[in-house]
């Protein structure tokens, strides 16, 4: 099978399930991941055969986006502020909206200039303490999270990207875990925000494949970690510290509010390039 008639496969098979656009950008990371040729080379070489070992994985590939698995997992990389991370389920796939709670920070840190410590709780691939690291080398950068395999991942994309956090497995929901944490200038968490009713709603490849415990909070209390982290950060930031958090489109008024209760000041809820309420700031008075 030449390169070309690879690609031209993966299309047709794919094209049924996720239409013309998005199967022929899933065709196009599984070619550049199977032969590493870029775009413009596979055209140069379209009409190479692939190797034995390559034909073995791109069966394998197509068989794992028929079974609507994440095309990031099935060649373990994402995209993040401008870094290749390894993915696998054990994290979730890093969005462009988290991009944009990353570059709030970034952004705040460099007008104040200030070297900050700074915490991500609930970090899965690392993708938010990373980039903000990469971009402001002075800040003193940790991060924590449940997920034994997450930190896992976390950790080999920090050492990849030859930068410095300290990673560390803690319950945020666990005010024993905590306790023994020191403080910080900034405190930052994309946590899960998503309501278990609305995973009927969602695409297949989300539900069965990402992971739930990253995902999901029970119906009857949506702002749990909010609320949780909230307590954390009024024990842990100074007065003037920062509080970032991405959260659910449909909870942005209740999670300002809430902040408010709490005794926050200045809670800015800011929206995503899709237009939707999706970051909060706020600061310990």
């Amino acid at each position: 099978m030449t390169i070309q008639a690879a690609f031209v496969h993966i299309v047709s098979a794919l094209t049924p399930i996720h239409g013309d656009r998005e199967a022929a950008s899933m065709a196009h990371i599984i070619m550049e991941h199977i032969t590493g040729l870029g775009k413009m080379d596979r055209i140069v070489y379209k009409d190479t055969a692939l190797t034995a070992d390559q034909e073995v994985q791109f069966e394998n590939a197509l068989a794992a986006l028929l079974r609507h698995e994440p095309v990031q997992y099935v060649t373990g990389t994402s995209w993040f502020y401008g870094m290749e991370l390894r993915v696998t389920p054990d994290v979730l796939i890093p969005r462009p909206e988290t991009e944009e709670l990353a570059e709030w920070i970034i952004k705040d840190v460099r007008m104040a200039g200030t070297q900050p410590s700074i915490l991500d709780i609930g970090t899965g691939s690392g993708a938010i303490p990373l980039a903000i690291k990469k971009n402001l080398p002075g800040a003193t950068v940790s991060a924590i999270d449940i997920s034994a395999g997450a930190l896992k991942v976390a950790r080999e994309n920090a050492v990849k990207l030859s930068l410095d956090i300290n990673f560390e497995q803690v319950d945020v929901l666990d005010a024993d875990a905590t306790e023994s944490l020191p403080s910080f200038d900034i405190i930052v968490s994309n946590p899960p925000y998503i309501c278990e009713h609305e995973s009927a709603g969602m695409q297949e490849q989300v539900v069965s494949y990402e992971p739930g415990i990253a995902l999901f909070v029970p119906d009857h209390d949506p702002l749990r970690f909010y609320r949780r982290i909230g307590l954390l950060g009024q024990e842990k930031l100074p007065a003037g510290g920062g509080l970032y958090f991405e959260i659910n489109e449909a909870y942005g008024a209740e999670t300002v509010k809430l902040l408010q209760e709490q005794g926050y000041g200045n809670v800015v809820l800011k929206q995503d390039l899709f237009g939707k309420d999706r970051m909060v700031r706020a600061t310990k008075l």
